[in-house]
């Protein structure tokens, strides 16, 4: 798998080939999830949200890719094939939940297992439901410390961001993160494939042993 930095180095060059597309779609989507979350507060913001921030992830896998992308692609995304992708999602956050309240640490590490499945959801389209979970678990095996050191190496930028009012986070620091993780799924998919770990045949759909 590529080191942080390669991975970084990629991500960034590829977010500014695609700047003006990749801060849009940053802005667009966050402002939306606000509006929906705010004026249609739980049920309603449970069924809705969930495709956007996939949608928003499959555009920044695009984009780390190579992909010219369009940010109006995001939003016939959301919706295609919708109830797997909304109960792949609430999956993952029930089961998220349902740790935490084992205390905080076991949360934040079944966070950092899952954190594939939104990816999986949609670039791996006839996976089911569940079994993106599974899959995420069973790639981020040995991944998840590295996930969260990856994370971290954006604290500095959080931190800038956070001095000029979300200014600099708008139009550099969440558009640049949100391709930097699309590049640690398609390495660690690229990975977890070369090593075994998943096959071409279960990311194409094949059911897991339970």
């Amino acid at each position: 798998m590529l080191s942080r930095k390669e991975i970084k180095s990629l991500a960034k060059h590829e977010f500014v080939q695609n700047y003006w597309q990749c801060v849009g779609a940053c802005a667009v989507v966050g402002i939306l999830i606000g509006f929906v979350g705010c004026l249609t507060a739980g049920i309603g913001a449970l069924v809705l949200v969930p495709p956007f921030i996939i949608g928003r992830k499959m555009f920044f896998l695009n984009v780390y890719n190579g992909k010219t992308e369009d940010m109006g692609t995001i939003f016939p995304r959301a919706f295609e094939n919708y109830g797997h992708k909304l109960g792949g999602y609430l999956w993952m956050s029930l089961f998220t939940f349902l740790w935490s309240l084992l205390f905080i640490v076991p949360g934040i590490i079944k966070s950092y297992a899952y954190a594939l499945t939104p990816y999986i959801l949609d670039d791996c389209k006839n996976v089911r439901a569940k079994d993106a979970l599974k899959l995420s678990m069973r790639m981020m095996k040995g991944y998840k410390w590295k996930l969260f050191v990856f994370e971290l190496s954006f604290l500095g930028w959080r931190i800038l961001s956070a001095l000029t009012s979300g200014i600099l986070g708008a139009f550099l620091v969440n558009p640049y993160h949100e391709t930097a993780l699309a590049g640690f799924y398609q390495e660690r998919k690229l990975s977890a494939l070369d090593d075994g770990i998943v096959s071409e045949d279960e990311l194409n759909g094949e059911p897991l042993e339970e």
